[in-house]
């Protein structure tokens, strides 16, 4: 059985062009090559984005649903940041 299947894609001019040029500079040695490159950061940005969201976004969450007294409102943020701009520096 193959390892890898042959897709016929349609980009934007622009895009196919970039393309081009990657390979025309030696950064690459084959359009695949690039598409390939291309794919492998989009995966590794969705795993980065997964793992963000189970290790830091559903913790906050869950902390907020357990004590909701504790959050602000963007309008009280504000008003510390503000109180806190006022105050002297080094006090």
């Amino acid at each position: 059985m193959r390892s890898t299947q042959q897709l016929s894609i349609t980009l934007p001019n622009e895009m196919a062009d970039a393309i081009r040029e990657k390979v025309a500079s030696g950064e690459y040695a084959s359009e695949s090559e690039v598409i390939r490159d291309g794919l492998r950061a989009l995966l590794a940005r969705d795993r980065a984005v997964a793992l963000w969201l189970r290790e830091q976004v559903a913790p906050a969450y869950d902390a907020v649903k357990a004590t909701p007294s504790r959050v602000k409102t963007a309008s009280q943020v504000r008003e510390t940041v503000a109180k806190a701009a006022r105050r002297p520096r080094g006090k």
